[in-house]
């Protein structure tokens, strides 16, 4: 087992990670430009059939499923958005992500105890001071949900305020919402104002734009509102805030990364991507990073350009990875988030 500096392919090859990995710059954003996504059309069943071969062409088993489920726990941001959320529940969940894989686990796969860590933590703006707190000294940032999460209906100078009191509490990372009706009735000018204007409020915090795709209703205002998310200043577009009815799935997320490959080939500007909502399995880990890899490449296997959003999905990838050094299953609450 290689330490969770490589992560090993299903072909064998070592991909490296972001242990000293250079993080992505920011994004500075650009006047709305229309032509670069009106009259783009998506081909729903054809990004289906994509999807559906990704895991069929792919085996990826053994001490190579074990890289792949390694690197997706540095990439998950740990996240806690419940009605009942404590100081002591946030604090539980710091100290899971500063310890996401039980030792004995981290032991039996070589890899470094101190080494592992999560993307982030991420939590309501009034739990940030608890989790800046329980992370000092660690690098994990800190992510706020902003901006009337979840379905944005405030007016926006108290969304721009949420932000801005996030930021000064601590928050490295904030994950706006967008105006869904803005993207519905196709105000391009005026979603595209409403996100460059949360980007200067988010300041030196890096920015993630949460689509809520589940209510966009087709994949071609997928594709225009990731774009206008993209020029308006976002460093990660996201796919929903997991409150949805329908959240991530594969071909909405394949519809986002082809409009970020889009936009980093005419503007030279790498993006980031979180796909959030609905994940529970590892299988559904490994999906995800297939796609990441055979759509945007090696780079895109990094924290710095992918997270999810799926934070019980973590126990389930340390069942897996316990089985794979001890040849049994645990049960599930041998591993429990907090």
């Amino acid at each position: 087992m290689k330490t969770q500096t490589d992560v090993q392919t299903s072909e064998g090859a070592l991909v490296p990670t972001a242990a000293g990995h250079a993080e992505a710059g920011r994004n500075p954003g650009m006047s709305l430009d229309v032509a670069m996504f009106e009259g783009h059309r998506v081909n729903r069943s054809a990004a289906e059939r994509r999807c559906a071969t990704l895991t069929s062409r792919r085996s990826v088993k053994k001490a190579h499923q074990a890289a792949w489920l390694v690197n997706a726990v540095r990439c998950v941001d740990l996240t806690t958005l419940a009605g009942d959320d404590t100081g002591a529940r946030v604090q539980r969940l710091c100290a899971k992500a500063r310890q996401p894989i039980a030792p004995h686990i981290v032991q039996g796969l070589g890899l470094d105890p101190e080494g592992l860590r999560v993307g982030a933590v991420c939590v309501y703006p009034t739990m940030v001071p608890h989790a800046v707190r329980a992370l000092e000294g660690t690098g994990i940032p800190v992510a706020s949900v902003a901006t009337g999460f979840p379905a944005g209906l405030m007016p926006l100078h108290l969304r721009l305020e949420e932000i801005r009191w996030a930021v000064a509490q601590g928050a490295g990372e904030i994950d706006i919402v967008i105006s869904r009706e803005l993207a519905l009735t196709h105000n391009w000018q005026g979603l595209h104002d409403e996100i460059a204007a949360m980007r200067e409020a988010c300041g030196e915090a890096h920015m993630k734009a949460i689509l809520a795709t589940g209510e966009l209703e087709t994949l071609n205002t997928v594709y225009a509102a990731s774009m206008v998310a993209m020029q308006a200043g976002a460093d990660f577009i996201k796919t929903s805030t997991g409150k949805e009815s329908v959240n991530a799935t594969l071909p909405v997320s394949l519809t986002m990364l082809r409009a970020l490959r889009d936009y980093g080939m005419s503007t030279g500007h790498r993006i980031g991507f979180k796909p959030a909502g609905g994940m529970k399995q590892a299988k559904e880990a490994l999906a995800w990073q297939i796609l990441m890899k055979e759509e945007l490449g090696r780079d895109w296997l990094n924290p710095d350009l992918f997270r999810f959003g799926a934070s019980s999905m973590l126990g389930d990838i340390e069942r897996q990875l316990e089985h794979y050094v001890t040849g049994r299953y645990a049960d599930s609450s041998r591993h429990a988030l907090a």
